[in-house]
């Protein structure tokens, strides 16, 4: 399955007040593995991003006046996602804004439901976390994933951390390196560890057989709870 981590940002919370989309971070994902082929681009808006959304995202209207238009973008952006199901956090918001994009063109743009699937993780975490916090920062502390560089939501790295969120909360591993050394004390450059594995001319194990003393003892206790139970499934019948 070919699967397409998305993250937005946008210059104000609703669509219908002529908010916009600034940035579109995309990775691709194919059978559960990062493929390392990924979409990003900033976007001009046309209109003045608003402070609140400044501080959440640090873009800045200065940042996005040369930036291309949505339309000059628009068909390569259709092209990388078509098909592929999008895994994102808080799926309609970001979808909403998509669609508003599209329909703004008037070049018979499809809706993002129309040509994609669509997993909403949000949704996922609070079935798998009812009554706990569910955002990005939540759940990369619930699942020991590294947000360390994500001191402002950023379209790119959000996806890129979303991704790894993803990939935890559904059962894959996301940081395991596998190594022919035998060494395994060393962490890997990706953070996960190394395997550490057993040198092949090691010592047999020890077998320490019971005592007759200890044998005994063991004897008389089984009587004792067959004495006091009635039944003893350890006791041999024959």
């Amino acid at each position: 399955m070919r699967q397409i981590i998305l993250d937005t940002e946008t210059t104000g919370i609703d669509p219908k007040q002529g908010h916009r989309i600034i940035e579109i971070g995309c990775v691709e994902m194919i059978g559960r593995k990062l493929t390392g082929n990924h979409y990003h681009v900033y976007i001009n808006p046309q209109r003045v991003v608003e402070q609140e959304a400044i501080d959440v995202h640090g873009i800045t209207n200065e940042f996005l006046i040369d930036k291309p238009v949505f339309s000059a973008i628009a068909d390569e952006f259709l092209e990388f996602i078509r098909g592929a199901e999008l895994v994102i956090h808080n799926a309609p918001f970001d979808t909403g804004f998509i669609n508003h994009e599209f329909s703004l063109l008037r070049r018979g743009f499809p809706k993002v439901e129309d040509c994609c699937g669509v997993l909403d993780t949000l949704v996922l975490a609070r079935k798998k976390h009812p009554g706990q916090k569910n955002n990005l920062d939540a759940l990369c502390k619930r699942y020991f994933i590294d947000n360390s560089s994500r001191t402002l939501h950023g379209a790119l790295l959000d996806a890129e951390i979303l991704a790894e969120v993803y990939l935890a909360m559904t059962g894959g591993q996301t940081a395991l390196s596998l190594s022919n050394s035998e060494d395994g004390d060393e962490d890997s450059e990706e953070g996960g560890s190394k395997i550490r594995r057993l040198a092949a001319g090691r010592p047999g194990l020890r077998v320490i057989s019971a005592s007759e003393v200890e044998l005994q003892n063991h004897q008389t206790k089984l009587e004792q709870i067959q004495k006091q139970s009635g039944n003893c499934l350890w006791l041999s019948n024959d």
